[in-house]
């Protein structure tokens, strides 16, 4: 029986698309050494890996073009439209509404709640205001200094509300790693959500995941908070959850499969390990924009190279794991290929001819582990003159995503345990 998930802050989807499963993934990503079982079929290039049990059954954003996307994506997955499992609109106003007498805003039965609060504010490479957010919840600049409950540096007081709401068996929070370096802010928010309905959730100590431990073939790392209703735990798994150091049999947060450059082994699975996943093992079987039917390969920033000492001006290496993929588009995208004149080390490409260029949208996503039936570009038209999503909003929606790949790792470990988890 599938389990029924709610998801906040959603975006296009990559923590659903790795909750639900049954996407293909380059094979290079996947060590089937240790999970061979996850692998429903493969070929030559890809894998494709199973379904889990869990199914969305809400997904929220402010983001119409996010809702469009998702909607895009998973209603072709399940044959049939879903535009009314996602909500457009700000979480603090969809609260509101069900504290108003909407009972029916959230569906019944929830069992696992997720979310990727909004992390702008808790980034490095953001302003780092946190708490003492600029912006209100629906992302608007507000002129007061003074935080309150609805600016988005407090949003995830509003998933802590709908977590109160729906009282799922477990949720999982996620950021960027630099809100682990803001202070108390860590210790904060995992005491916030202790708090759920009187400390009804047992909060455990959050993780910093780096996604290329994951087979993701990207420099990437976020924080993840996971959090269990007490009540809903058996005896010993609320035993063996509380404890400091929870053993790797019990413990929800997933075991690497991957190593990193230079890295030692360091897990119980250590001799499966193999190194992390190169940039070329997911980018060099893709044809050049000019010669690609898919928008998403076929659509890519022309901004002009700015000189090395700014943001996105480098030529991805192929032989390592790419830079973190940013919502940002046009002069941030890094590049594909840079000319000789501007640094560029890819001679024997630029021998054939082939351009200096930035990535394109579906290499982003290819970095991100998105599978290639994702469109980040979604024409309104069949001369594909008008979108729906455009190439600048298809950037910002790739690199606010959670990589899926590293949310099926998480999914595939908490649904190998639940059995053991609860009742």
């Amino acid at each position: 029986m599938k389990k029924n998930l709610l998801s906040l802050f959603s975006g296009c989807g990559g923590m659903d698309i790795g909750f639900e499963g049954g996407f293909k993934i380059p094979k290079a990503t996947i060590n089937a050494d240790i999970h061979g079982d996850w692998i429903e079929r493969e070929d030559d290039i890809y894998i494709y890996l199973k379904e889990t049990f869990f199914e969305t059954k809400f997904a929220n954003d402010i983001s119409e073009h996010a809702k469009i996307a998702w909607n895009d994506y998973f209603s072709k997955k399940r044959g049939h439209d879903l535009s009314a499992t996602f909500r457009v609109g700000s979480i603090v106003d969809i609260v509101k509404e069900y504290k108003n007498g909407n009972k029916n805003v959230f569906p019944d039965n929830v069992e696992i709640v997720t979310g990727g609060f909004p992390c702008q504010d808790f980034s490095v490479a953001g302003k780092r205001k946190g708490f003492n957010s600029h912006k209100d919840h629906n992302g608007k600049i507000i002129n007061s200094d003074i935080p309150t409950e609805e600016t988005r540096g407090k949003l995830y007081m509003w998933m802590k509300e709908v977590i109160e709401i729906t009282l799922p068996k477990m949720f999982i929070a996620e950021n960027v790693k630099g809100l682990a370096n803001l202070g108390e802010v860590k210790e904060i928010i995992q005491s916030d959500f202790s708090n759920v309905s009187g400390k009804e959730y047992l909060v455990l100590s959050p993780k910093v995941l780096h996604s290329g431990r994951f087979g993701v073939p990207q420099s990437r790392e976020r924080i993840i908070f996971i959090g269990f209703k007490k009540s809903a735990l058996s005896d010993k798994a609320l035993t063996e959850l509380s404890k400091k150091d929870i053993l790797e049999e019990y413990n929800p947060y997933p075991t690497p499969t991957h190593r990193l450059n230079g890295e030692l082994h360091f897990s119980s699975v250590n001799q499966l390990m193999t190194m992390f996943t190169k940039s070329k093992d997911v980018l060099l079987d893709l044809n050049e924009p000019e010669e690609a039917s898919d928008l998403s390969q076929k659509h890519y920033s022309k901004a002009k190279f700015m000189g090395i000492h700014c943001q996105g001006q480098k030529e991805i290496d192929l032989d390592k794991l790419a830079p973190t993929i940013r919502a940002e588009h046009h002069g941030n995208i890094e590049y594909r290929r840079l000319s000789v004149k501007n640094g560029g080390k890819k001679i024997n490409e630029l021998k054939k001819g082939l351009k200096e260029r930035r990535l394109t949208l579906r290499e982003c996503a290819r970095i991100q582990t998105f599978p290639d039936d994702f469109n980040f570009v979604i024409s309104k038209n069949e001369k594909h003159t008008k979108f729906a999503v455009s190439p600048s909003v298809g950037y910002k929606l790739v690199g606010n995503a959670v990589p899926p790949l590293l949310a099926y790792h998480i999914a595939k470990k908490i649904e190998y345990n639940w059995e053991f988890y609860f009742k």
